[in-house]
């Protein structure tokens, strides 16, 4: 079965309600869908700093409300380890010196070591690599 992957920044276009990814994601089978590990570490961290950053009662119950909303979405989604399969794909990449940021060359690799398809917008870092096979959902299509 072929995976749409979202990366992260799909997916926060996704928690913060985008129209457009909202009707693609309705339009596709969620059994279909998953994110990385790669993803969850990144929205913890990020969960994380705005915890670390509340300077009010209302700043820190916000940002525990997110940090619960999204450990309420990685439970409703597939997400995918990074793997030996992906870690050789990861150690082939860096030595082709793919200058692009290790999160992304991360998930890059989980995406190349199963065959799946790459849903995001980063196409300037993602083009580099090759064989990936991307969609950007947050675009109308005809």
């Amino acid at each position: 079965m072929i995976f749409h992957i979202l990366d992260t920044d799909h997916v926060s276009l996704f928690q913060r309600k985008h129209p457009i990814i909202i009707k693609r994601l309705k339009e596709n089978h969620s059994e279909n869908l998953a994110i990385t590990i790669i993803t969850v570490e990144e929205q913890i961290k990020g969960r994380f700093k705005l915890i670390k950053q509340a300077n009010s009662s209302a700043k820190l119950i916000r940002a525990y409300a997110t940090f619960q909303s999204s450990v309420a979405y990685f439970n409703t989604i597939t997400v995918l380890a990074f793997d030996e399969a992906a870690n050789v794909h990861y150690e082939n990449l860096r030595q082709q010196k793919i200058r692009i940021g290790t999160q992304d060359l991360r998930i890059a690799s989980i995406v190349l070591s199963r065959e799946d398809i790459l849903v995001t917008r980063n196409r300037r870092d993602f083009d580099k690599i090759p064989n990936l096979t991307m969609e950007d959902w947050s675009i109308l299509t005809l």
